[in-house]
């Protein structure tokens, strides 16, 4: 099971070490993290995605929630929440018609394409990680020469 774990924390150095000494201790593994500044600069938002079954996810939010720098720590259902991760391609063109192939996939999924050089071209997608899976997939032919990736984040809808 995939599951998305946002955590309020105090903004403060070391936060994200103990959170990820956390998870390594207990052989848990992180997939994707990201974390960043909210509105309130005294703390931060992380949000996580790994993979177990219910009974090891529960025991990752029981352990981080005991955790002294955390204020709040929620499993998001991702049916209720709006998650995103940004992820840049560098993708080769070995001819003048892939330009315009990999520029039909980019409008397809929503990417912009930037830097487009002789030999290279660059796509910068914000989706779902399946939707960036795909789009990968389909890129592959053409030859990726690089990835870039943000991790997940995640806010719970309104009223979820």
């Amino acid at each position: 099971m995939w599951a998305i774990l946002s955590l309020l924390v105090e903004n403060k150095p070391g936060i994200l070490f103990k959170i990820t000494h956390m998870f390594r201790s207990r052989n848990f593994n992180i997939d994707s993290i990201s974390v960043g500044v909210t509105d309130n600069p005294e703390f931060s938002r992380m949000t996580i995605t790994t993979i177990g079954d219910e009974k090891k996810v529960e025991q990752i939010v029981k352990q981080l929630d005991k955790m002294i720098d955390t204020i709040e720590v929620k499993q998001l259902d991702e049916h209720k929440t709006v998650y995103r991760e940004l992820s840049i391609f560098k993708i080769k063109l070995s001819n003048a018609n892939d330009s315009m192939e990999i520029n039909k996939l980019a409008n397809a999924y929503g990417g912009k394409v930037h830097d487009v050089k002789k030999g290279s071209m660059m796509v910068e997608l914000t989706a779902t990680p399946d939707q960036i899976e795909a789009f990968q997939e389909l890129a592959k032919p053409f030859g990726i020469l690089d990835v870039a990736r943000t991790g997940v984040a995640a806010l719970q809808r309104s009223g979820a």
